[in-house]
């Protein structure tokens, strides 16, 4: 027997859904709510730790704004496989704004136009892989970040090719058709940048 149920739309005319397409639509919203509460008690704990890493005040707010943006677009990518432009563009513009004159330096614009042109060119010679989201984004760390966004960039490169890697081994070739959502993992290289990014760049260069 075809179980189904009618209901009015908002537009007019009547709608008809099965069950499964109901509990479907029930999970896929139970997930979303899941996800950003998740991503709420996320940024709150990051936000706690740069007001206690961070002596001055400006540095721990302007950080746990950045981390915020992180935290938002991590979402939309997960939800949607999009790092939308509502929200990265004017928190670019912002970052450098900022960053610039908290400390005026050529640092900031630099780490924005070296991280999103390496990303950007990357996108473009395999699109399949990469957004022009995942460029801007990129783009928004090295303004914040400033030369910092190296240790972000390969942090996130890192932590992105554990899943891939996973999916690429799955048995029947089906790994190979999955779309995998790259923000995350940049997002987390972002943090690792953020708190790390310094020592580890002095430990690098000697």
């Amino acid at each position: 027997m075809n179980f189904r149920q009618r209901f009015d739309h908002p537009d007019g005319g009547t709608v008809v859904t099965r069950p499964g397409e109901r509990i479907a639509r029930g999970r896929g919203e139970s997930r979303r709510v899941t996800l950003r509460a998740v991503g709420v008690a996320v940024w709150v704990a990051l936000a706690v730790a740069c007001a206690l890493v961070f002596e001055d005040t400006v540095e721990a707010v302007v950080n746990a704004v950045g981390c915020a943006v992180l935290v938002a677009v991590s979402i939309t990518d997960l939800e949607r496989r999009i790092i939308p432009n509502r929200i990265i563009v004017p928190a670019l513009a912002a970052a450098l704004v900022v960053q610039t004159a908290r400390d005026p330096s050529a640092e900031w614009l630099l780490g924005a136009l070296a991280a999103g042109g390496f990303f950007l060119v990357l996108a473009l010679v395999y699109p399949a892989g990469l957004g022009m989201g995942d460029a801007k984004l990129t783009a928004f760390m090295g303004a914040w970040l400033g030369r910092d966004v190296a240790v972000a960039l390969f942090a996130g490169s890192l932590l992105g090719m554990v899943p891939a890697l996973v999916a690429l081994l799955r048995p029947g070739g089906q790994g190979r058709k999955e779309t995998l959502p790259y923000g995350p993992f940049l997002a987390a290289g972002g943090i690792v940048g953020l708190f790390f990014g310094e020592a580890l760049l002095d430990a690098w260069l000697g």
